[in-house]
């Protein structure tokens, strides 16, 4: 089935990244989309760039954190669509990290929870319901390769995305044989600006940006390998090697892998515990 083909698109964290790259490939593949961001004006240069190439587009605000914005999103979009929607992208996120566990601000904890964790938890509450009521439909929930890799000075966001995870899963199951698909992508490094706009410390940025630089993904390839494994009915999408590495060593060798990750840690460039984090 080409799900990803000819939908009623709701896509959260639309306006730059891999949200707006699913936001060009969905209408690219004859999608009408809503692209919702927290910034309403960058929603709009992606709802401005997909109707400027012939697409259909609408763009929403939407803070993700917020229930009231999910169902307020939801209504609009189902206005907008005049009926429900099919296909449902909840992306929106944000990064943290350079401390340990028992430094990193409860601020930081409680910011990137609400946006990575309950951002998709509201996603799913709001729209899965819609989509079983129709009886088909889809939802890509966007995870990481942290969810499993648990790397060290980066627990909220390893938390988050491993929440995600667990929920994607657990609705895929709930959601067999109802007509709704669920998959979840769990990519490593992509090209986008989350270094630059999350809590990060200046050091762990400044290995994140030459990691990304080497090994990155471009947002709208791993888009595209994410709406294709869909579309072939798979729940896990990792579109890296280094992903699926990571996810076979830490099923294989629980133990090992943890133990040398602790290794890295105690000499790896990351060690500094002076590194602070910087809001936005």
């Amino acid at each position: 089935m080409k799900r990803s083909h000819d939908s009623r698109a709701v896509v959260t964290g639309a306006g730059s990244g891999i949200g707006q790259a699913f936001a060009v490939e969905l209408a690219a593949r004859g999608g009408s989309v809503v692209c919702s961001d927290i910034d309403e004006r960058a929603a709009q240069g992606t709802a401005d760039a997909i109707t400027d190439q012939g697409g259909k587009a609408l763009a929403a605000r939407c803070d993700v954190s917020s229930i009231h914005d999910v169902h307020v999103l939801a209504n609009e979009a189902w206005s907008w669509f005049g009926g429900p929607p099919s296909f449902v992208v909840n992306n929106a996120g944000v990064g943290a990290g350079g401390a340990v566990i028992g430094q990193t601000p409860l601020a930081d904890w409680e910011w990137i929870l609400g946006i990575n964790l309950w951002g998709v938890i509201h996603g799913c509450h709001v729209f899965a319901p819609i989509l079983r009521e129709a009886g088909a439909g889809s939802i890509i929930n966007v995870a990481s390769a942290a969810s499993f890799g648990a790397a060290p000075r980066m627990g909220p966001y390893n938390v988050s995305k491993a929440g995600a995870l667990a929920l994607s899963e657990t609705l895929a199951a709930e959601l067999a044989g109802s007509g709704v698909h669920v998959s979840v992508l769990c990519p490593t490094f992509v090209r986008t600006n989350i270094l630059a706009s999350g809590r990060i410390s200046e050091q762990s940025t400044e290995l994140g940006a030459r990691l990304m630089r080497l090994t990155g993904m471009s947002a709208a390839r791993v888009a595209r390998i994410t709406l294709d494994t869909h579309d072939r009915g798979g729940l896990y999408v990792m579109p890296q090697l280094d992903a699926k590495a990571v996810w076979r060593i830490k099923r294989l060798a629980p133990g090992p892998y943890t133990r040398a990750l602790g290794l890295l840690e105690r000499v790896g460039p990351m060690r500094d515990t002076t590194a602070s984090s910087e809001g936005r």
